[in-house]
């Protein structure tokens, strides 16, 4: 299977046609571009540059395009102070048009959904998404075996079906 740079993962993200879907597994990411604002989110700091991470200017101009770009979370209860840190910042990836929800890793288990991270471009292009053993991002595989790809498609659809909107995983 083709590894993908950080350019090439990045390029999918900007020649997607219709649909994108991002399943998050894990409990901590170790990117470095996320580093300070982590800092200051765990010290009650102010963080105004987090409005600004090209990450939501991109999403709004694929949403303002009419794409859907999907996201679920599985989050261990209690949560870590990286999950704690993510829901601080979805308001503003709901704001450019992101639709993320959160599955309890509990449930995510009942449902025998996998332990990796992964992306759908198009319902057609697959990519696995790698991390060492200290949570930092490795290269990402890119699959397009049919069977592989229906099979994340169905973890796909349930993951979805059961994951419910921030606001109703946030208010309950």
């Amino acid at each position: 299977m083709p590894l993908l740079s950080p350019a090439e993962f990045g390029e999918l993200w900007d020649t997607f046609q219709h649909t994108a879907f991002k399943f998050e597994a894990r409990d901590r990411y170790d990117v470095p571009s996320e580093h300070e604002s982590l800092r200051r989110f765990l010290a009650g700091e102010p963080d105004p540059e987090r409005a600004t991470r090209p990450w939501l200017a991109k999403m709004k101009a694929a949403t303002g395009e009419g794409k859907r770009v999907e996201r679920v979370r599985v989050v261990t209860e209690p949560h870590t102070d990286y999950v704690r840190f993510l829901l601080a910042g979805t308001p503003l990836n709901l704001e450019s048009g992101e639709d993320i929800r959160y599955l309890p890793r509990a449930r995510a288990a009942d449902l025998d959904l996998p332990a990796h991270d992964f992306t759908i471009f198009d319902s057609a292009r697959l990519v696995l998404l790698h991390f060492d053993d200290q949570d930092r991002p490795l290269p990402h595989e890119l699959v397009t075996d049919p069977e592989t790809v229906l099979l994340h498609c169905q973890w796909r659809d349930a993951a979805w079906h059961y994951a419910m909107p921030c606001e109703q995983y946030t208010g309950r």
